[in-house]
C-alpha cells in the first residue's frame, strides 16, 4: 500500500531554516506528481509547493516564493522542501502529498487532487 512518511520538522528561530524529508513506498514514486501541503489550527488547508514526476518543474504558493525549494530524488522515492527564511506564519502541521489519478503528471493545488497524505510533521518557528 501506499506509505508516505515525513520527516524533519521542528523548532527553528524567525529567519532559520529547516529541511522536511518525505519517504515513499508501495507506488512506481517516478510517475506521479507530489506536494507539500501544510494546516494550522483555525486556518484552512495551503498547498505550498507541487513538483512534476521528473523534477524538471516546481510551483510554489506565494506566501513560500523565494524562501522554499521543493526537490525529489526519484532513485530514492523521496521527495524534500527546504525552508529557509522562516517566518512566525510558516508554523504548521506540513503534510507530503501523492496525486491522484486525475492529476498523476502535473500538480493539482486542490485537496481533492490527491489520494494519499502522510501522518505530517511539525514545523514551529518562534523566538
Amino acid at each position: 500500500q501506499v506509505q508516505l512518511v515525513e520527516s524533519g520538522g521542528g523548532l527553528a528561530q524567525p529567519g532559520g531554516s529547516l529541511t522536511l524529508s518525505c519517504a515513499a513506498s508501495g507506488f512506481t514514486f517516478d510517475n506521479y506528481s507530489m506536494s507539500w501541503a501544510r494546516q494550522t489550527p483555525g486556518k484552512d488547508y495551503e498547498w505550498v509547493a507541487g513538483i512534476y514526476p521528473d523534477g524538471h518543474t516546481t510551483y510554489y504558493a506565494n506566501s513560500v516564493k523565494g524562501r522554499f525549494t521543493i526537490s525529489r530524488d526519484n532513485a530514492k522515492s523521496t521527495v524534500f522542501l527546504r525552508m529557509e527564511t522562516l517566518k512566525p506564519e510558516d508554523t504548521a502541521l506540513y503534510f507530503c502529498g501523492k496525486s491522484g489519478p486525475g492529476c498523476v503528471d502535473y500538480v493539482c493545488y486542490a485537496k481533492s487532487g490527491y489520494d494519499h497524505w502522510g501522518q505530517g510533521t511539525q514545523v514551529t518557528v518562534s523566538s
